[in-house]
């Protein structure tokens, strides 16, 4: 992944949302308009806050209608507040 040109201040933390997989357990294939709103995602930065106990690269699951969109070279991301973070996702 290239250098992301955006820095979150304070306790933000910017993502990657992960989009979530176009067909079913039993293989019917989804129309982008079937699909749910992710709440996975990937810290791709974080603000200068010391109380964020995240890490870029970390995995997480975040509530469902956070967060800023917007889209930079054609990626979209999430700029959310820590506190709308609800877990780490461990492999």
């Amino acid at each position: 992944m290239s250098e992301v040109k955006i820095e979150p201040l304070g306790a933000r933390v910017l993502v990657k949302p992960l989009e979530q997989e176009g067909k079913t357990a039993s293989g019917l294939y989804l129309p982008e308009t079937a699909k749910e709103k992710p709440q996975t995602g990937l810290v791709v930065a974080i603000g200068d806050d010391e109380e964020i106990k995240l890490k870029v690269n970390d995995k997480i699951l975040f509530a469902k209608y956070t967060g800023t969109e917007f889209k930079v070279d054609g990626v979209d991301y999430l700029l959310m507040e820590c506190n709308d973070i609800l877990a780490r996702l461990k492999n």
